[in-house]
């Protein structure tokens, strides 16, 4: 079966005249910007999401962060929040969810949202092992079971931290950083890699990922697991060469008929945020763009939202593509239904 990218390269489909006549651009140029990578729809099939284009030519896409923690699982208040952003035109949303009947709060808000949905699979697999024994506890197969079990529910697309890689990790060591592994994720593979000195099964059985993706119409988003976490820790070494890999794994997504995107930087200085969104685009063979923030200072804990804004605004405008946006409870707590209005 043609997957979304491989229809595209093929003609003009009804997914991309949608999208076409929604940004007012011509049904060719969505159509070579899909078949070429350049764009990217995410739409699992089991979901069938609003037809919604993200990268090169397309507005700038937002996203919101919902989901539970350990402390705060109520359903109704994480419908509320998939409500208020719907209402302010939310472009996609990501289940984040690490409290509660995670499995139940995901298909609820896939069944109740008509835009895109994503996920970060390695949370729900990396929280399980650790309830059962500890996260570097995790197999292999627990990792692509989990991809899949979120693929059945209908997720659209999915974070995975494929660029981690055990010679990465060894780099880390020595690299100086201030703030280390900052991403859930990638602080979740991160220690796997360590405690068990093998690499990535993300990345070594990249393949098979693909397969997986293939068959549930996933598009990827490759992460940033060596994301900065402060802007003294921008544009090094962890950051670029993980870069690097990603955009390998790009060339592997396209020649597999599998979407992709990349997700970008949290913390980067004002002057840094044009360069890194060229030198993405040029070694990630102009891949959509997914950053969040990115964030210009360290220091406004309850004004993330503002600094957020700012790097958001310059980051689009110099190539970004889709942002993530932030609450004034970035760093502070789980944000509220009023953080998000």
């Amino acid at each position: 079966m043609s997957t979304i990218m491989e229809e595209a390269r093929k003609g003009v489909t009804p997914l991309v005249r949608k999208i076409a006549e929604k940004e007012r651009v011509s049904e060719e140029f969505v159509r070579n910007g899909i078949a070429s990578g350049r764009i990217v729809a995410p739409c699992n099939p089991i979901h069938n999401p609003e037809p919604a284009g993200i990268g090169e030519g397309m507005s700038i896409k937002v996203n919101v962060n919902l989901g539970t923690s350990r402390d705060m699982t109520c359903m109704k208040t994480e419908m509320e929040k998939l409500d208020v952003a719907l209402k302010y035109g939310a472009d996609a949303v990501m289940d984040l969810s690490t409290g509660g009947d995670i499995d139940v709060i995901r298909r609820e808000i896939v069944k109740r949202c008509p835009v895109m949905v994503g996920t970060v699979p390695i949370y729900q697999i990396g929280l399980t092992a650790a309830r059962k024994n500890a996260v570097v506890e995790m197999t292999e197969d627990d990792m692509f079971a989990g991809i899949e079990k979120q693929a059945k529910d209908g997720v659209d697309f999915m974070t995975v931290h494929c660029g981690i890689t055990k010679q990465t990790v060894d780099w880390l060591s020595d690299s100086g950083r201030l703030m280390d592994v900052v991403s859930r994720g990638g602080s979740f593979l991160t220690a796997w890699i360590l405690h068990n000195q093998e690499e990535n099964p993300l990345y070594k059985n990249f393949d098979y990922l693909l397969e997986l993706c293939r068959k549930y119409e996933i598009t990827l988003s490759l992460g940033d697991g060596f994301r900065p976490g402060c802007i003294d820790d921008a544009s090094d070494a962890a950051q670029i060469s993980e870069l690097m890999t990603l955009g390998r794994l790009v060339k592997r997504c396209r020649e597999a008929g599998v979407q992709a995107m990349v997700e970008g930087p949290g913390h980067m200085p004002i002057d840094q945020i044009e360069a890194n969104m060229v030198l993405q685009k040029t070694l990630c063979h102009g891949a959509p763009f997914y950053v969040l923030g990115p964030l210009v200072t360290d220091i406004a804990p309850g004004y993330d939202h503002i600094v957020g804004a700012i790097g958001g605004t310059i980051a689009a405008k110099a190539g970004a593509d889709f942002l993530c946006y932030l609450t004034p409870a970035e760093h502070l707590s789980l944000p509220d239904v009023e953080d998000k209005e």
